[in-house]
């Protein structure tokens, strides 16, 4: 193929005026940033004390994203979390029904976890139990935290410390009596 040295010439020129109109400002003779620049440059590198923050694009993020999970702890021979109807919860090992959540951001960070057949939310009271709940309210919100080993742990919004947790014999445990370094707390989100 042959290339005309015009049209290479004109591609040279274009993409050299490109590079030029990248480069930075040019500094002053003092050797310090035009106040302008400095500003842009300290607010790409970090958030400064004052600056307006987007509060709608923040408190949007991933709100009405609804996933459907079956939530499986690899304690004992492992368990999916199950909200029977009933408003007990339990852990099964076969998939069935009852084990099918529906887990709604509500906020960054925090979830709710909503039992598609029996239409109860997942919620801890203050003594850390967890039980199933036919309205919305805040034992229903958990922070959802991603661990190193790629599962998730569910901690309790309204009574920090407490945690989602299921026995070797997947009965739940209370939320009190775990921590995220425990594999009780260990749950891998399942398609």
């Amino acid at each position: 193929m042959r290339v005309q040295w015009p049209l290479l010439c004109v591609l040279a020129l274009g993409l050299g005026s490109a590079v030029v109109r990248c480069a930075p400002a040019p500094r002053s003779q003092n050797r310090t940033l035009d106040p302008h620049w400095g500003s842009l440059y300290s607010r790409s590198l970090a958030r400064i004390h004052g600056e307006k923050r987007e509060a709608a694009r923040d408190s949007e993020y991933l709100t009405g994203i609804k996933r459907l999970r079956r939530l499986y702890c690899n304690v004992g021979i492992g368990f999916h979390i199950q909200v029977l109807s009933d408003g007990r919860i339990t852990g099964v090992h076969s998939e069935d029904g009852h084990s099918l959540l529906e887990i709604s951001p509500v906020e960054r960070g925090v979830v709710t976890l909503f039992g598609v057949r029996s239409r109860l939310f997942v919620a801890m009271d203050g003594k850390g139990k967890l039980y199933g709940s036919g309205n919305f309210n805040d034992e229903c919100k958990f922070k959802e935290k991603l661990l190193a080993n790629n599962y998730n742990a569910y901690e309790s919004e309204a009574h920090p410390g407490m945690f989602v947790a299921l026995s070797k014999t997947g009965r739940t445990k209370r939320g009190n009596r775990v921590s995220p370094a425990m594999t009780v707390t260990h749950f891998l989100p399942r398609i």
